[in-house]
C-alpha cells in the first residue's frame, strides 16, 4: 500500500484487523438490497456493511444507489461477521467493514456484459471491451502469473548466469525464407522496413560482438493468419550463447524453467527432460511435437502382415518407404459411436488422402474386421498381442507411404483423445506437464509448392549435424541439423539451434542449396568473416508457455491486448485507413476501389 492513500487492499483484511479503521478503494462487484456490497480490487474481495442509522443516511444513499462496477472509496471499522455468516470460500470471509464514510470516485454506466468468469461472453465482445474483460479474476491471475514468471526468468539468466539484456531494433530489412513479414514504409522512394519475425540476425551479431550471453523479452511479428496459438505480434524469451553446444542450451533451458515454474502449478518440474529424434517422434506419434501424456502410440505391423494375402497391404509394402501401421483406441467400442469412427475415417481421407480400416475386439476376444477373413486364428492372436488389444478396444489401421501414414495416424490419435474426453474418459490431465526435447531434424525439406527445390526446416542459419557435414556438399536432403525443439504436452514452446559460424558454409547454404540471393544477408556474411565464435541459442514462445501453464484455451487469454482471429484490434479498430495526404511522404498510392472491395470482404 506504499505510495497510495488506501490503508489496505480488499484481499488482506483478517480477524487480526478487527477494530481497526481502514480505507479501501475498489469496484463494486455486488450490492444486495441496500444491506451490504462486495468491494473488489486487484487482490481480492471485502464485504462492506451499508449503515442504516440516521447519522450515516448520506452514506447509505450513496452506496445503495451506486451502479455495479462503480469505483468507490470506503472508510470504516473492521468487524467480525456474526456467527454463522462467515464465508470460508473468501480469504476475508471472517470479517466485514462497517462503512463510516464513502465517496463515488467514478460511476459506471450500463455494462455490455457482467464482469464474472462464469458468464459466457462472445470473443468479439470481450475484444471490443478488453479493458472490462481485464477486470475478471482469470485474466488478472493470468497476467500477474506471467509477470512473476518473466521476473524469475530475468533473475535466473541475468543475476545467476551472467546474461546481458539487450534490446534489438524493431525496424529492419526483409529476411529470406520463413514467415511473411510486416512492411513499414519509409520516406525513401520504393524502400520499406520489415518488422522482424525474430531477433535472429541481431543476436548472432551480438555474439560476433563478444557479448557472450544475450537475453531479451522480445516482441516479434509475423504477417500470417491468427490461430488459437498464433498472433501477428507475440513475445519470445530470446537467448543466444557463445562457445556452447546443444547439450549446454538444453541444460540452461531446463534450469530456467525449473527456477521460474510457479508453485501453484504442480510445484516443481523434473529434469533432465526426455529426448527423442525427429524420426522417432514421427514413427511413434505421427508428429514432431508429440503429446506424451497418454499412450495410443503408432505401432508398425508391416513385418507381421508382410506374409499375408491382403492385396492393399501388399501394394503398400511394394513401394519404397511403404508401411502398415496402426493405433489402438482403448475402450473405443464403449465410448465412441459409429458416427465418430466415420468422422475419423473422413478426416484421414480429406486431410491426408489416407484410407483407414478398423478392427474391433469383441467381448469373446475375437476380432471383427474386413481383414479377419484373410487371417487365421493364430495370426489374429498374434495381431492382438502385437497391438496389445483388450476387449472393446478399436484399432485404426493404415497402409501406404511412411510419412503419410504416420501423419494421418498421429492426427487420428489426437482426434480420438478428444472424442474419448468428450465422452467422459480422462485421457490428458491438464495439471500434468510433460516436457520433451525433439532433436536431429532434417536440415532441409522439399518446398511444398516445388518439391524439387529445398527450404530450411528451421531457418537458413542452422548448422548441420557434425556427423553429416560432408553430405551438405553432395546430398543435402540427407543432412540432419543441430536444431532442437522443446515440446510441452504436444505443443512446441521453443525452438533453437547451433548456428553456422563459417561465412563460407553460410554462403554455400544460401546460394547453392536454398538458391537465395546472399546479397540480402551481406552484413551477416561479412560479420562471420571477422572471427565469429561458435554460438547457438533458442527462443521460448512466452505466450504459448503461459497459456499451457494456466490451461487457457487460447494465447489471447494470457495477452493483455491481443488481436482477434483475423488479426484485428476490435477495441481500437486497427488497422485503419489513413488519408492520401498522410501517405504522400511515403510515396504510396492506394487504389480505393480495390480497398473498398477488401473492406466489404472483411
Amino acid at each position: 500500500n506504499s505510495f497510495v492513500t488506501r490503508t489496505n487492499t480488499c484481499g488482506e483484511l483478517r480477524s487480526a484487523h478487527v477494530g481497526q479503521e481502514v480505507t479501501l478503494y475498489g469496484w463494486i462487484q455486488y450490492q444486495r438490497q441496500g444491506l451490504f456490497l462486495v468491494l473488489r480490487d486487484f487482490q481480492g474481495l471485502t464485504q462492506i456493511i451499508i449503515p442504516h442509522d440516521e447519522a450515516h443516511s448520506h452514506v447509505k444513499k450513496l452506496l445503495s444507489n451506486a451502479p455495479v462496477e462503480s469505483v468507490v472509496r470506503v472508510t470504516g471499522i473492521v468487524s467480525r461477521r456474526p456467527p454463522g455468516q462467515e464465508n470460508p470460500k473468501m480469504p476475508t470471509g471472517d470479517i466485514e467493514v462497517k462503512a463510516e464514510t464513502a465517496e463515488i470516485l467514478n460511476s459506471c454506466k450500463k455494462l455490455p456484459f457482467e464482469i464474472k468468469d462464469f458468464i459466457k461472453k462472445s470473443e468479439a465482445l470481450r475484444m471490443q471491451y478488453r479493458y472490462l474483460d481485464l477486470r475478471s479474476f482469470q485474466l488478472q491471475y493470468n497476467l500477474r502469473l506471467r509477470s512473476r514468471i518473466v521476473m524469475r526468468m530475468r533473475e535466473y539468466l541475468c543475476n545467476l548466469h551472467g546474461f546481458v539484456d539487450v534490446e534489438t531494433p524493431t525496424l529492419f530489412k526483409r529476411t529470406p525464407g520463413g514467415a511473411k513479414e510486416f512492411l513499414v514504409p519509409s520516406r525513401e522512394v520504393g524502400k520499406f522496413y520489415s518488422l522482424p519475425q525474430s531477433p535472429q540476425q541481431f543476436k548472432q551479431l551480438l555474439m560476433v560482438g563478444g557479448l557472450d550471453r544475450y537475453f531479451q523479452v522480445a516482441r516479434c511479428y509475423r504477417d500470417e493468419g491468427s490461430r488459437p496459438d498464433r498472433q501477428p505480434e507475440f513475445t519470445q524469451i530470446d537467448i543466444e550463447m557463445s562457445f556452447v553446444d546443444q547439450a549446454g542450451i538444453q541444460r540452461l533451458i531446463e534450469g530456467l524453467l525449473q527456477y521460474s515454474w510457479p508453485e501453484e502449478r504442480g510445484g516443481s518440474i523434473t529434469t533432465p527432460f526426455p529426448s527423442m529424434t525427429y524420426e522417432e517422434a514421427l514413427a511413434g506419434y505421427g508428429t514432431d511435437k508429440p503429446d506424451t501424456r497418454f499412450g495410443m502410440k503408432i505401432v508398425d505391423i508391416s513385418d507381421f502382415l508382410r506374409r499375408s494375402d491382403i492385396q492393399f497391404v501388399q501394394n503398400a509394402l511394394s513401394y519404397p518407404r511403404g508401411t502398415v501401421k496402426a493405433i489402438c483406441i482403448p475402450q473405443g467400442v464403449r465410448y465412441l459411436k459409429n458416427k465418430d469412427f466415420e468422422s475419423l475415417k473422413e478426416s484421414a481421407k480429406s486431410q491426408f488422402n489416407q484410407e483407414i480400416m478398423e478392427i474391433i475386439c469383441r467381448p469373446d476376444g475375437s476380432l471383427k474386421s474386413l481383414l479377419t477373413k484373410f487371417l487365421g486364428e493364430k495370426q489374429q492372436s498374434e495381431l492382438i498381442r502385437a497391438l496389445n488389444m483388450q476387449v472393446d478396444d478399436v484399432v485404426l489401421l493404415a497402409a501406404g507411404e511412411h510419412k503419410q501414414v504416420c501423419s494421418a495416424l498421429g492426427s487420428l490419435r489426437l482426434e480420438s483423445a478428444d472424442l474419448l474426453e468428450a465422452a467422459g474418459l480422462v485421457v490428458r490431465d491438464p495439471m500434468t506437464f510433460h516436457f520433451l526435447w525433439v532433436v536431429d531434424f532434417p536440415l532441409f525439406l522439399p518446398k511444398g509448392e516445388n518439391p524439387t527445390e529445398l527450404e530450411s526446416a528451421h531457418h537458413p542459419f542452422t548448422a548441420p549435424h557434425p556427423s553429416d557435414t560432408s553430405l551438405l556438399y553432395c546430398d543435402p536432403t540427407k543432412v540432419r541439423s543441430q536444431h532442437y525443439d522443446l515440446v510441452l504436452n504436444g505443443n512446441e514452446i521453443g525452438g533453437g539451434s547451433i548456428r553456422i559460424h563459417s561465412a563460407e558454409q553460410q554462403r554455400f547454404v544460401l546460394e547453392k542449396v536454398l538458391k537465395e540471393d546472399s546479397e540480402v544477408l551481406s552484413h551477416l556474411l561479412e560479420a562471420l568473416e571477422f572471427g565469429a565464435p561458435p554460438h547457438g541459442g533458442i527462443a521460448l514462445g512466452l505466450d504459448r508457455l503461459i497459456s499451457l501453464i494456466v490451461d487457457a484455451p487460447s494465447i489471447r487469454d494470457v495477452i493483455a491486448f491481443p488481436k482477434s482471429f483475423r488479426g484485428r484490434d476490435l477495441m481500437g479498430n486497427a488497422p485503419d485507413y489513413v488519408t492520401p495526404e498522410e501517405l504522400e511522404p511515403y510515396h504510396i498510392h492506394v487504389s480505393w476501389p480495390l480497398a473498398e472491395k477488401e473492406a466489404k470482404k472483411n
